[in-house]
């Protein structure tokens, strides 16, 4: 009975060394440590220099924002819209701001009338999540212009004038002939004549609303005088480029009406105190004088104010067609 362990313990050795080399326990495999997660982001923008939701026509908008949280060599897309439509986008460097934040900036310059607004997005990089903004939006606002006002508004206000063709002076003030050309606008627009701009006709002005329809577009370059409007208007085809303010004949000593050509001149002054005068039709003359009321006043002529008058001359060609009704 003594001999059963010792034959059990040659048995179990005997089967341990039977086993193959792989059943002995093998060493564990180092785990690695889970990533860590990408921090998630927040962008915010803010639009400065506005008032009651609104920027002045040439203002220069700053735009400022944050991206949270600060995260080295990130970068944001700013896009602006007028009217819904985009008009560019910039992509920008993110720098460290306050807080842990970062910070970016930039400007838009405000050249026309509308709905602007502004977003900001921050695509997802492996350092910093994606967010987006939804869009901050404000309006334009004129000013009412003056003579002797100067500056980047009445510049832009002048080239919008010229655009529909009606006169201004040259430089960056609103000069006597600004203000002539203004009381051609009104003339035209049927609004109450005189040489003030006020906002609303510097905000239809920048919009292009206002100008002047040639009744005949097929007869090349030519002169149209539409005496309602007490207005004589050069153009070409369609298009008119000169729109002057005058005084026609008052109901006594009406303008004749008609389809007429230019066929004499007459420089400088006359004994009739007539400016530089061209003819159309016998004795009935486009010329300056020193006297033009906003409406009609003259013996049957065509005034113009005095400081026009030598550019009208010369605009004129012999044979050029004028109409007049």
């Amino acid at each position: 009975m003594k001999r059963l362990p010792s034959l059990l313990a040659l048995v179990v050795l005997t089967l341990a060394l039977a086993l193959p080399a792989t059943a002995v326990a093998a060493p564990k495999k180092p785990v690695k440590p889970a990533p860590a997660p990408v921090p998630a982001a927040t962008v915010k923008v803010e639009v400065g220099h506005l008032h009651d939701g609104r920027a002045e026509i040439y203002d220069t908008v700053p735009v400022r924002g944050t991206l949270s949280p600060y995260v080295p060599g990130q970068r944001v897309e700013v896009t602006f819209y007028l009217d819904g439509r985009e008009l560019f986008t910039r992509h920008l460097p993110v720098a460290k701001g306050k807080g842990g934040a970062g910070a970016f900036d930039t400007s838009i310059a405000i050249r026309e009338n509308g709905k602007y607004a502004v977003s900001a997005k921050h695509e997802a990089t492996p350092q910093l999540g994606g967010d987006s903004t939804v869009r901050k939006s404000w309006k334009v606002s004129f000013p009412a212009l003056r003579r002797g006002q100067c500056g980047d508004v009445v510049v832009g206000f002048k080239k919008a004038m010229r655009k529909m063709g009606y006169i201004a002076n040259s430089g960056r003030c609103f000069g006597g002939k600004t203000a002539r050309g203004v009381l051609a606008y009104r003339k035209v627009n049927d609004m109450s004549r005189s040489m003030r701009a006020g906002a609303g006709l510097v905000k239809k002005a920048f919009a292009g609303k206002g100008g002047y329809t040639v009744r005949h577009p097929g007869a090349g370059e030519h002169v149209e005088a539409p005496l309602s409007k007490q207005v004589l208007v050069f153009a070409k085809g369609d298009k008119p480029f000169a729109i002057y303010p005058i005084s026609s004949g008052k109901s006594s000593t009406p303008t004749v009406t008609g389809h007429f050509e230019f066929i004499r001149t007459e420089p400088g002054y006359n004994s009739h105190g007539m400016y530089y005068s061209f003819y159309f039709y016998g004795g009935y003359a486009v010329h300056g004088y020193n006297s033009v009321p906003d409406y009609p006043a003259s013996h049957g002529c065509l005034r113009t104010f005095i400081a026009d008058q030598p550019e009208i001359y010369n605009r004129i060609f012999f044979g050029e067609d004028i109409f007049i009704w």
